[in-house]
């Protein structure tokens, strides 16, 4: 009987020596935490996408409450809900710059070579292995890891191509970050014309293995040189202009294989047979 009580009273007095420890170090080592924070964390989207650098929304909490990052570097966030925040925090919410993400290829099943394929359904273990079931180094390889990755549904795999939907995407660029050929472009959210082409070869090497490559000719940048840009044999919008391309532009240009396009446009040739399509005026 001594024994067992000698036994309990030891425990009893180890376990009141651990509390004791216990409130000494939580007294003297808390860390006061910002109320903010948490009505930051309410105020945001909840997304956790990632598009502003951070792990998540919690971190981006943080990071605004501690002056490292402005309201509005969040994509996801709303005008009203970056203005919220920055009333919270009595500090200007800071420029808003909305993007979207175009995938640069126009070289669907249809119009693209594509050498036989067997293997794992994802993009970059296929490009790993095999360089994957496109014959275009550049392109697109349609296997739908950007898609996966889009917290949104803002991509869709038609005819082996993926294809953004603008009224959804906001531009977190998670499906960039996923694409094994860097194909996916974070482009401002204004723009709706777009060079569906990434390869950056001559014009006689792309055509052996797509239909609709930028050939590099130059038509485009010879109608105006500020709202194109031509880097090799490649050409691109000029999304850095003021004055956005528009449709009239594309018809003036007359890109001789269509690598230059409105989104509507590629949109309405990729869901329908191309002598169907029509352009969205």
């Amino acid at each position: 009987m001594s024994l067992l009580l000698a036994a309990g009273l030891l425990m009893g007095g180890f376990g009141l020596a651990l509390g004791v420890a216990i409130g000494i170090f939580a007294k003297y080592f808390k860390v006061n935490s910002d109320p903010r924070i948490e009505l930051i964390t309410e105020l945001l989207p909840g997304a956790n996408c990632g598009g502003c650098g951070m792990a998540g929304c919690a971190d981006f909490a943080k990071s605004v409450a501690s002056g490292i990052n402005p309201p509005g570097k969040c994509p996801v966030c709303s005008a009203e809900q970056t203005a919220a925040i920055a009333q919270l925090l009595g500090i200007d919410p800071g420029k808003r710059f909305p993007m979207k993400a175009v995938v640069c290829c126009g070289g669907d099943i249809n119009q693209a070579s594509r050498p036989e394929y067997n293997g794992v359904q994802d993009c970059a273990s296929a490009v790993l292995v095999s360089g994957g079931p496109k014959g275009c180094a550049y392109g697109c390889v349609g296997m739908g890891s950007c898609a996966r990755k889009c917290p949104f549904g803002a991509i869709e795999i038609i005819n082996n191509l993926a294809v953004v939907h603008s009224e959804l995407c906001v531009g977190c660029g998670k499906c960039a970050a996923s694409c094994p050929r860097k194909v996916i472009r974070l482009v401002p959210a204004s723009a709706q014309v777009h060079v569906y082409c990434n390869n950056p070869e001559k014009g006689p090497e792309k055509r052996k293995v797509c239909q609709v490559p930028c050939l590099g000719c130059r038509k485009c940048f010879r109608y105006d040189e500020n709202k194109f840009t031509v880097n090799g044999f490649l050409a691109q919008v000029n999304y850095q202009n003021e004055n956005a391309v528009e449709f009239s532009d594309v018809e003036a240009v007359g890109c001789p294989t269509d690598a230059l396009l409105t989104e509507r446009r590629h949109l309405d040739l990729e869901k329908h047979t191309p002598e169907h399509a029509k352009y969205d005026k």
